[in-house]
């Protein structure tokens, strides 16, 4: 039986280790097209506006400029993609007021490390508060300075957008690093039923009944009954790593739609779990 549990947690793990296989959605651009805004400076660079035309045009024109940008500080072999040409190009799809909180110079270091980027995942993500927003993730190949070996580097955020004269443009862009030894190795909340179980369960005893998962390629809905008599729906998506990541909550009571909702845990029920479970 033992032999048999060490094969099903390995067999478990497996999908923390393994790369991506998802194919690139960033694929817009050639290599021609960079000539044209060869050695320009971002301040000098216009853009035609159809490539803002919608939300979903801004951020894989976007990523698809920034396929073959280069910042690892040089290689033996040569030049790498586009070098540091897409770079001014592509700060030219923040809106202004992201810019004035985010200089050139910030923005290109932002990207030390990094040969080739793929985007792997992109969608909108509901959300109430704060307009237009999307989930990405992309898998980049990085590069120590001073090593000639690269490696693959996963990572994910959101993406907010603002519309401005010329179209859509990137008011705020998030970015978080993922790993891959921490999630085989440790705690529950990498996966998201354990997640809503611990947090909305244990912690906020918010669950009644439970239903099971659905589905949906990288996607997985959650739903349970709550103890206040309404339905919830939780959608997480689910990294490279394995990782799940909340997307978004929704509510609805009898004769009701589905309502967005922002629950916190960790600010609202764990202090009184922790209370509780003192006492």
């Amino acid at each position: 039986m033992q032999k048999q549990n060490q094969m099903d947690i390995s067999t478990i793990h497996q999908k923390y280790f393994r790369p991506s296989c998802l194919r690139a959605l960033n694929l817009r651009f050639g290599g021609e097209f960079y000539s044209l805004f060869s050695e320009k400076p971002h301040d000098q660079i216009h853009l035609p506006p159809e490539w803002f035309r919608t939300p979903e045009d801004t951020l894989l024109n976007y990523f698809s400029i920034l396929r073959e940008a280069e910042n690892l500080g040089g290689r033996s072999c040569g030049t790498v993609g586009q070098a540091r040409t897409p770079f001014p190009i592509a700060y030219n799809f923040l809106s202004r007021e992201y810019q004035k909180k985010l200089s050139f110079d910030e923005y290109f270091d932002s990207f030390a490390g990094i040969g080739h980027t793929s985007l792997i995942k992109l969608f909108y993500v509901p959300d109430g508060k704060n307009g237009l927003k999307f989930f990405y993730e992309m898998e980049t190949i990085e590069g120590f300075k001073g090593k000639r070996a690269e490696y693959f580097g996963y990572s994910y955020g959101f993406i907010n957008l603002v519309y401005e004269k010329e179209g859509f443009k990137i008011s705020y862009l998030s970015k978080f690093e993922e790993d891959f030894l921490c999630a085989p190795y440790h705690g529950w909340d990498h996966d998201g039923e354990a997640v809503v179980e611990v947090k909305y369960g244990e912690w906020c005893k918010l669950i009644q009944q439970i239903y099971p998962t659905v589905r949906e390629g990288y996607f997985k809905h959650i739903y349970f009954k709550g103890t206040d008599g309404a339905d919830y729906w939780f959608i997480y998506v689910t990294l490279t790593n394995g990782t799940d990541v909340e997307i978004a909550q929704f509510r609805k009571f009898i004769n009701e739609e589905w309502k967005q909702i922002n629950i916190k845990p960790e600010e609202e029920c764990l202090t009184r779990f922790e209370r509780v479970k003192e006492s």
